[in-house]
């Protein structure tokens, strides 16, 4: 076939790439319809702008159609159309057809690399992209381009694959030019892999920087917990858009910085940039971890104030957020309120009611939930397990957990395990608790030592010690580093007159450097946080001794009530 252009086929590749630019794709595929309809055979010009069409709109079979088209007329060797080919395909999800496209191509240029590295990293496989890159580096005289380091880059950024970063960052600084993309790309693989020094080092030398690049360079202090360089770097940045006042805000959140984190969105406020649902998200976060129910409030006002919309995600964060500052009412008011539901929000709404007392209605919650269809996943087992945990609900529990793999097909992991073993325990069915513990010897010590503590504490508390010691010796030959395992076994031995075997494990501990740490607790008071410390009266809080008194107070008026209704 000729590849000289008819008139009316440069008519309609004009028209075509017109409605592509425009991002009519819809337009395109009917244009193109029109275009076979008048008996034209389209070209290497056609069908590029056609298959990118199909991939945005994600049409499948139409992409089948066209490619089958271009092999009839001999044009799937044509690298421009084979480059799209590629395109199409990564967009539809089909990389294995990608790869066959491009091993197929006997003539393989920049873009058709690029394009195959950037098809792994824009669906997640990461390890393929940098095989294609080393192999393009072995099998190929061709120079990597721009497109190349920045997409190889990437991949390295989400890998930590710090040796391959460096030596493209070797190739950028012999053989070629340092241009924004890139230095972002550099500056964001550094800072992944956690070399922040020679992230700042690459920051420095740019003589163009875009908020991108001061964002990324932000955001690599504020993940390795240095928070004040990160806010000093904030400050200089020329241009601060709301991702970059994002990635500061969930510094602070994130370290429990939040009176700063939320001066930080008021300055955001002053300075006319208007907060996106991910820093509304992030700061609701921050109320719900620290029990900040003034400030919690606050947010709740400016969404309601600016009429910002509640979606899922945001519900679900504002549900949460009242769940754990102990407003269950409100946050069941709030989760009737979402019109779009998900998983999240249910799970968010039965995990609060659980925590609040309420396990019944938790339950209430969780069937409802089942009953409407929502999905169900591993994350709302553990909140209804828990409800059930808490509640003493034994025989919800069991059904539940059996349900998962039965009717839901949701594997039960340690989490899941973890509570049922509790929940037995609480009811003193330990023959059974320690059936389950002895089902999951796959896993690891981190996780088997709690479950050996609430079966060794019920041991305890029934009398069970037979259990206990088994539990016991089971627990000797475990590393462990955490102090509630040793007090526990400790106390069992004491229980049990065993003075010797109680020396031992003090003695143990000692060894190891395990050291009890004493009990701590929160609770916010006009909008200000007081925290306490067991064993700590007089530095805990200044107004120890007023506390005190009035415990002394209230205690004595129980012990008064007590006694009237005894007398009566």
């Amino acid at each position: 076939m000729s590849l000289l252009q008819t008139p009316s086929l440069l008519m309609y590749n004009k028209m075509l790439k017109s409605l592509a630019d425009g991002k009519s794709f819809t337009k395109v595929l009917a244009l193109f319809g029109e275009l076979r309809g008048q008996g034209l055979y389209p070209d290497n010009f056609t069908l590029p702008v056609v298959l990118k069409s199909i991939g945005r709109l994600r049409k499948v079979i139409e992409g089948e159609k066209v490619h089958g088209y271009a092999v009839k007329a001999g044009l799937e060797f044509d690298s421009y159309v084979s480059n799209s080919l590629m395109g199409m395909y990564a967009s539809l999800g089909k990389i294995e057809i990608t790869h066959k496209v491009f091993d197929e191509m006997p003539q393989r240029d920049v873009v058709s690399w690029n394009g195959l590295i950037s098809s792994y990293v824009g669906n997640g496989r990461f390890e393929d992209a940098i095989g294609v890159f080393k192999r393009m580096s072995q099998e190929s005289n061709l120079k990597f381009d721009e497109g190349t380091i920045v997409s190889t880059l990437s991949a390295c950024s989400a890998l930590k694959n710090l040796e391959i970063g460096e030596r493209i960052y070797r190739f950028v600084v012999t053989e070629f030019e340092m241009s924004v993309r890139i230095g972002n790309a550099l500056v964001d693989m550094f800072c992944k892999c956690g070399c922040l020094d020679k992230a700042r080092a690459v920051f420095d030398s740019m003589r163009d920087k875009n908020v991108k690049c001061w964002t990324s360079m932000v955001f690599g202090y504020v993940s390795t917990g240095r928070i004040d360089e990160a806010r000093v770097l904030f400050e200089r940045s020329p241009v601060k858009d709301v991702v970059l006042w994002t990635a500061m805000m969930n510094g602070y959140v994130q370290f429990n910085r939040f009176d700063e984190a939320l001066e930080l969105f008021r300055c955001m406020q002053t300075a006319g940039i208007r907060p996106d649902n991910f820093v509304l998200v992030s700061l609701l976060t921050g109320c719900a971890q620290t029990g900040a129910l003034e400030q919690g409030k606050w947010i709740h006002g400016y969404i309601n104030e600016n009429r910002v919309t509640v979606d899922k995600v945001v519900g679900t964060a504002l549900v949460d957020m009242y769940a754990k500052c102990g407003c269950i009412e409100t946050a069941l008011e709030v989760f009737y309120e979402i019109k779009e539901r998900d998983t999240a929000s249910w799970t968010s709404l039965i995990y609060g009611l659980a925590m609040n007392g309420m396990s019944g209605r938790a339950l209430d919650l969780y069937y409802e939930m089942e009953n409407v269809g929502v999905r169900l996943d591993a994350i709302t087992f553990v909140a209804v397990l828990t409800a059930c945990n808490h509640g003493g609900f034994v025989a919800e529990g069991r059904k539940i957990f059996h349900s998962m793999t039965e009717r839901h097909n949701v594997q039960p992991k340690s989490e899941h395990c973890s509570c049922l073993i509790d929940l037995l325990c609480r009811a003193g069915l330990l023959d059974e608790a320690e059936e389950l513990i002895d089902k999951m010897r796959g896993e690891s010590d981190e996780t088997l030592v709690p479950v050996y503590c609430s079966l060794l504490s019920a041991a305890r508390n029934y009398g069970n010690v037979k259990i206990a010691e088994r539990v016991a010796e089971k627990l000797e030959k475990v590393e462990v580093s955490d102090s509630s395992a040793h007090t526990l076994l400790a106390s069992v031995y004491a229980s049990a007159n065993r003075w010797e075997d109680v020396t031992n494990v003090r003695r143990k501990m000692k060894d190891l450097g395990i050291r009890k740490f004493p009990g701590c607790s929160s609770i916010e008071i006009d909008g200000v946080g007081h925290e306490f410390i067991v064993g700590d009266d007089l530095l805990s809080h200044p107004k120890m001794d007023e506390i005190n008194s009035m415990l002394h107070q209230t205690t004595n008026l129980m012990l008064d009530l007590e006694h009237k209704e005894i007398d009566s």
